[in-house]
């Protein structure tokens, strides 16, 4: 499944750039690539995972968003 995260008004791009790196062990150069599709298309692939491993993913996120204050939405959706 393709973990998404999606754009809003409010997530800076450096927490979303924060979270690609200690979630999806994405590097600093394909994380700033995954933010700017999010903020420029309204969504990016964080990640693709078997089913279990990516709705864990989605729910680790939405709760370290929440924790920081920040209303970050991620889902899990077939490739």
């Amino acid at each position: 499944m393709a973990v998404l995260l999606h754009n809003d008004d409010f997530t800076t791009m450096e927490f979303v750039i924060e979270v690609l790196i200690r979630f999806f062990k994405r590097t600093a150069e394909e994380s700033v690539k995954i933010m700017l599709s999010v903020h420029e298309n309204g969504s990016g692939v964080a990640g693709i995972y078997p089913s279990e491993i990516a709705e864990t993913k989605v729910s680790q996120v939405t709760e370290y968003a929440r924790a920081k204050g920040y209303p970050l939405k991620a889902t899990a959706e077939p490739e």
